[in-house]
């Protein structure tokens, strides 16, 4: 029997594995949150296949998504990364990961770390979503608006209330994964040995 998957990753090899191995599971680890920030924000207006497919070239270019060594890049930093074809060349967005990087720093050292900050808006939860059809999930809820105007109150940029859903169900504080995905059930038990 094939296994099912949510529709939207069925268009290519790192689609599936990145729903396979990544989209969904709980994140609580505040570089590999630091990370999805950054690929996230640079995914707003884009495709998120774009962004996967130069994953790597972030990960080279942001010193492997260190928020601490992000957070110390300079000017000269962002007129060398407008030359590199291996991340989203938009300055905007590339001085927006070093700015967040800074906002994102701030808050780890208010709240202990990013993850207890973020992981509060779900009261350390999982939501799950009775989802049957990719399409039945939203792309904004009041809590993705919420985190998103506390984001933005913090400094942070490229991340409205869409990207900013997008990232929950990305870091598995959303399970929107359809019910007869495969995938669905590795969230869940995930779940209940990290939660």
């Amino acid at each position: 029997m094939e296994n099912i998957r949510c529709a939207w990753c069925l268009g290519s090899p790192e689609y599936i594995h990145y729903h396979d191995t990544e989209w969904g599971i709980p994140v609580y680890d505040d570089q590999s949150l630091f990370e999805c920030i950054v690929l996230e924000s640079a995914q707003a207006g884009l495709s998120w296949i774009t962004i996967l497919r130069k994953r790597e070239g972030y990960r080279a270019l942001f010193h492997n998504f260190a928020p601490i060594k992000v957070a110390n890049m300079n000017e000269a930093d962002v007129e060398r990364l407008l030359l590199d074809e291996r991340i989203v060349r938009h300055r905007a967005k590339i001085e927006a990961t070093i700015n967040n990087a800074k906002a994102f720093l701030k808050i780890a050292d208010e709240f202990g770390s990013f993850s207890q900050y973020y992981w509060g808006f779900s009261d350390n939860k999982i939501i799950d979503n009775p989802i049957r059809n990719h399409t039945d999930a939203p792309a904004v809820t009041e809590l993705s608006t919420r985190f998103s105007k506390d984001l933005k109150k913090r400094g942070f940029k490229f991340l409205g209330a869409t990207t900013c859903y997008a990232f929950m169900q990305a870091t598995g504080m959303v399970n929107d994964h359809i019910a007869d995905c495969v995938s669905r059930t590795t969230c869940s038990s995930v779940k209940r040995e990290l939660g």
